[in-house]
């Protein structure tokens, strides 16, 4: 954990600033660290294989979900709208395959590295 003083407006403020990982092929889940590429690792806090799971990029809210459990998809397909920021962003597969699983809904708020579906 690394502290900063930064200076906004004028106004002093403390900041904590934990460092997770160097690496741009891993995101923090729950404190533990996950590789979201390459060969797939067991979360230790869900037991849930992360490969073909489609992850959040950012925070933002759910504003459309173009597919359903069962649905057939092509890598690189739109999968759902994100907005963040008051842009929405499109979400797209990261494969081929069938979706097994949605984990989120029309209107949820999510957070970076979250996962949002599941494609098989």
């Amino acid at each position: 954990m690394r502290k900063f003083k930064v200076i906004v407006n004028g106004k002093e403020y403390m900041v904590e600033v934990e460092e997770v990982s160097n690496d741009a092929n891993t995101h923090s889940v729950n404190n533990n660290i996950e590789q979201v590429s390459g060969k797939p690792i067991k979360s230790s806090a869900s037991g849930v294989s992360l490969e073909g799971a489609v992850l959040a990029p950012m925070p933002g809210k759910i504003v459309s979900l173009m597919v359903k459990k069962g649905d057939s998809v092509k890598e690189g397909q739109v999968v759902a709208i994100l907005e963040a920021m008051k842009m929405e962003n499109e979400i797209h597969a990261s494969k081929d395959g069938v979706v097994v699983d949605v984990r989120v809904s029309k209107g949820a708020n999510v957070n970076r590295g979250d996962v949002l579906l599941v494609i098989e």
